[in-house]
């Protein structure tokens, strides 16, 4: 046989083989599409899913407000309504008000704000039983109903951090700070809205939507904790508990006009408290409570630290709350800043400190310049980089199965590239955009176990000068902005490092809380058409954006104490509370 006749016969094997080659890219090609498209429809249906549980949450909870309603019609809601805690709670306790009627006034009341609000993940009904057995009269939270953020564990509920991967896995007990509510009487009854996996200040998510405002529906409530801030915001709700790593709970209360406490990491329980992931030390997460005023967020705080909570985790320390430093009125040493240089704050921001400046100093109290050393190098090197140490790696493995929400979505997209390409982005970025650069060297990660444990050895490092520096400027607190006022939407993700006035006091685990003291004039909203930015890049442009268009909007400033005084940065923040309502009269 000749070589002509062997490539003649070879040729329609070369044929078939072509064939066969693109008939199995073709089958490879549709099983992807298949599977994709099942993927697809198991994410629809298991939103669908979860939604039905909220939504069959809330027609059960209308119906119990008719039927109570229909039988109590003497019910004077609008009254407890307007109740502060301390009064409510005086009222409970006396008899004079009972729990039934405070309960369906708040569930109605939620009820009415989450339709317009869109702030509440689940109605809990086991509450409705709880109702009728509230166990201990004598208890400081006796009869309050209570709203907890949707990652803070409720036994038979899902805690989804906002992530499809989540969902469907009820929680097996009560959190210990849900059980300790519940032994000083409090009635926890919802479960409030969070951003997709928790790591961001806005609050959306693809399973639930997103949460608006309660003073203008335009704009977010913040986050993560800002389904607590919208419908404590809003009325809803008396008290609520968030929880905070960057902001969390301070950026949301001075979005939606409230009060906010983050007090020392270690002071509350963190069992039945989820994040998305765990292992991550750096940047340490806390619980603390939200409500209208300071002498609210004093009272959650003394009841929770109590001998129920120490013998239900003997991992804390047995502090009770401090009444007598809460009610002390002995003039204070204040720190002070306006600007931490490195991200201009809004007009409203600076404002809100210099007021509460000069208030402060006319009842008596010494006020001195403080500033934190290193502000943006600690914020990339010790808080992204660390709360990114494996490269962000274990992010996006919860995410993976998630589409990401549109108000995440710039935030994260980074996570998704391989380390080597952000790494070489940004070195090329460093000349034309130094803080995009930054941002990310630092998801890039550290790298190894070794640099693991330097960057925790600089973050120890960081606190312990911090702290010489507040005691070489002799002062007992520190009188700080915070981020405001409310957003418009889809900026959060654009502006993370406006998260420099909250986050370093994560890092540095100092107790901070936020307390509402102005709102945004128009001379604040000339002054913005003039702000430029400390670096005059895209991310001042972005948050130039972010707050306009925001006159009538509640301004709060931030105060701050060391850590484990807890009490005493209560106490200053009641002192500016008082002092801003007596300005006003």
């Amino acid at each position: 046989m000749g070589l002509e006749e062997l490539l003649q016969q070879a040729q329609p094997h070369y044929g078939t083989a072509a064939l066969v080659t693109g008939a199995a890219c073709g089958v490879g090609a549709l099983i992807v599409l298949l599977q994709k498209f099942n993927n697809h429809q198991k994410t629809k249906e298991k939103i669908r899913r979860a939604r039905a549980r909220r939504d069959e949450s809330l027609r059960r909870a209308e119906q119990a407000v008719l039927q109570y309603k229909e039988s109590h019609p003497m019910t004077d809601s609008a009254l407890i309504l307007t109740l502060s805690l301390s009064e409510l709670t005086k009222q409970l306790q006396e008899g004079s008000l009972n729990p039934e009627d405070v309960f369906y006034s708040y569930l109605e009341k939620t009820l009415d704000v989450n339709k317009k609000l869109n702030c509440c993940t689940e109605i809990l009904v086991d509450s409705f039983d709880q109702l009728q057995t509230v166990p201990n009269k004598k208890g400081l939270l006796y009869g309050v109903p209570v709203s907890i953020k949707e990652n803070i564990s409720y036994k038979n509920h899902d805690s989804s951090c906002g992530v499809l991967c989540n969902l469907e896995l009820p929680a097996e007990k009560d959190s210990v700070l849900v059980e300790v509510l519940k032994r000083q009487g409090a009635i926890p009854f919802v479960k409030t809205n969070v951003p997709q996996g928790l790591m961001n200040y806005d609050c959306s998510n693809i399973i639930y939507g997103q949460t608006l405002n309660p003073h203008n529906l335009k704009k977010t409530p913040g986050g993560s904790s800002g389904g607590e801030g919208a419908l404590i915001g809003g009325g809803g709700s008396v008290l609520g508990l968030g929880t905070d790593i960057g902001g969390s709970i301070r950026i949301p209360s001075s979005f939606c006009g409230i009060s906010g406490f983050k007090p020392t990491v270690g002071r509350l329980s963190a069992q039945g408290v989820n994040g998305l992931y765990g292992g991550q030390k750096s940047v340490l997460t806390t619980s603390g409570p939200m409500a209208r005023d300071v002498d609210s967020l004093a009272l959650c705080m003394q009841a929770l630290l109590s001998d129920d909570m120490f013998n239900l985790d003997p991992t804390l320390p047995p502090l009770p709350f401090n009444v007598q430093t809460y009610l002390s009125s002995k003039p204070l040493t204040i720190g002070y800043l306006e600007n931490d240089g490195f991200c201009q704050p809004s007009p409203s921001m600076a404002r809100a400190v210099r007021e509460v400046k000069a208030l402060l100093e006319q009842a008596g109290h010494t006020l001195v310049p403080f500033s934190l050393q290193n502000v943006g190098q600690s914020f990339y090197e010790l808080v992204i980089r660390g709360a990114s140490a494996d490269g962000a790696y274990s992010f996006a493995q919860k995410m993976k199965t998630s589409p990401l929400d549109p108000s995440i979505r710039p935030q994260f997209v980074p996570i998704y590239l391989p380390v080597w390409l952000r790494r070489t982005l940004s070195f090329l970025l460093k000349p034309l955009s130094p803080r995009t650069s930054a941002m990310l060297s630092a998801f890039c990660g550290v790298g190894s176990v070794a640099n693991l444990w330097k960057q925790h050895v600089a973050v120890e490092d960081y606190i312990k000068e911090s702290i010489e520096d507040w005691r070489r400027s002799n002062i007992d607190v520190l009188l700080y902005p915070v981020i405001g006022p409310a957003y418009n939407f889809l900026y959060c993700c654009k502006n993370t490092q406006v998260c420099t006035y909250t986050v370093l006091f994560n890092l540095l685990n100092f107790p901070a809380g936020v307390v509402p003291v102005s709102t945004v004039t128009a001379e604040d909203e000339e002054e913005l058409k003039h702000f430029k930015g400390v670096y005059q890049d895209l991310w001042d442009k972005s948050f130039k954006q972010a707050v306009t268009g925001a006159e009538g909007l509640p301004v709060a400033v931030q105060c701050v104490a060391l850590p484990w005084q807890d009490e005493l940065c209560l106490r200053f923040m009641k002192e500016v509370e008082q002092l801003v309502k007596q300005s006003r009269k």
